[in-house]
């Protein structure tokens, strides 16, 4: 943009320049025959000349404003996606959502409508944020979508549960090569991914926006006190409803974990990524209490912004990993744990 309006500067600083040069030299020929029809012509051309020289000027200024005008709307646009963290950088959207064509004016009927990830950059290629198409929940079949298996949901079964407990609206589609998309500040993709079927792609996420925004508000409030966070480490995200019943340890799951519904996340403070918690309190030792740190800062999240109120529950360290906080978005406050 600054190019633009420099170049346009620079034009138009030579066009005036011609334009007078040009009314001078007709102005002194009006001087020496004193003619009133020199003086007439001298005139018209003098117009006629600045209004052809400048008229390029006036289209490249109207063609700047417009960019940045539009620039400026895009810019809105962006931030008013952002979440209340500020931090997010993606967007998903069913292709049979009512609100498709909101982006389709951002990104193009084409483009919104493929599946996958679609970047928003600006004139010098950064990618400023992204639009992730997903697959309707109807499209999967017989508890699986292509060779990646997923299960049956409660409500798939018979069992009458609604609101927080409904079937997800959809899945993203992850693959090798969009799994390092950023949906925020401090998270990715992969970060959420069931923990199962390693060799299968693409394999299908069900992520909550909402329990990204409260992680990267955990995340400034844990900063505000005092707490670097580099890295936060999602232990367990999502989960398939097969692999919440039989992989990996089962023990202590709920049959209804909010882990199916993509709105939970059981993460820990890593920022030298040695896979286990740091020492947040600051004691010493690294135990339940470096957990409880990650507690007292959602409860002072969820005061501020009671719209992502939820669980949030610690855990102890056992033999197979660390101390942890589990953070979700249910909907209606729930603690357990050692508080």
């Amino acid at each position: 943009m600054s190019k633009i309006i420099s170049r346009g500067r620079r034009i138009g600083r030579a066009l005036a320049f011609c334009t007078v040069a040009a009314a001078w030299s007709l102005l002194a020929a009006r001087r020496s025959d004193g003619s009133a029809r020199t003086a007439e012509a001298a005139n018209a051309v003098a117009s006629g000349v600045t209004a052809a020289l400048t008229a390029p000027i006036t289209a490249l200024h109207d063609a700047t404003t417009r960019a940045h005008d539009d620039s400026e709307r895009l810019l809105a646009t962006i931030d008013s996606l952002r979440g209340r963290s500020g931090k997010l950088v993606a967007r998903q959207m069913p292709r049979s959502s009512k609100h498709l064509s909101f982006f389709t004016r951002l990104f193009g009927d084409t483009v919104v409508r493929a599946l996958g990830v679609h970047d928003l950059t600006d004139s010098t290629g950064t990618t400023r944020f992204a639009l992730i198409t997903i697959r309707d929940f109807t499209e999967k079949q017989d508890g699986r979508i292509g060779s990646y298996r997923i299960g049956f949901w409660p409500n798939e079964q018979g069992e009458a549960y609604g609101g927080a407990y409904a079937n997800p609206s959809g899945f993203i589609e992850v693959t090798p090569e969009n799994m390092n998309t950023a949906v925020s500040k401090h998270f990715r993709l992969s970060d959420f991914l069931t923990h199962d079927q390693k060799g299968t792609w693409p394999k299908y996420l069900v992520l909550r926006e909402d329990l990204v925004d409260k992680l990267e508000l955990v995340i400034d409030q844990l900063e505000r006190e005092g707490h670097t966070v580099q890295h936060m480490s999602v232990m367990s995200g999502f989960r398939t409803p097969q692999y919440n019943a039989t992989g990996g340890e089962t023990g202590g799951r709920a049959s209804l974990s909010r882990h199916m519904y993509g709105d939970a996340a059981d993460v820990f403070v890593d920022n030298d990524r040695d896979g286990r918690m740091d020492d947040l309190n600051r004691d010493g030792r690294v135990n339940h209490r470096d957990a409880q740190v990650i507690l007292d800062a959602a409860e002072k999240v969820e005061r501020r912004h009671p719209d992502v109120t939820g669980g949030v529950g610690v855990y102890k360290a056992t033999s197979a990993h660390g101390p942890f906080a589990h953070v979700d978005v249910r909907g209606y406050r729930a603690r357990w744990g050692l508080l």
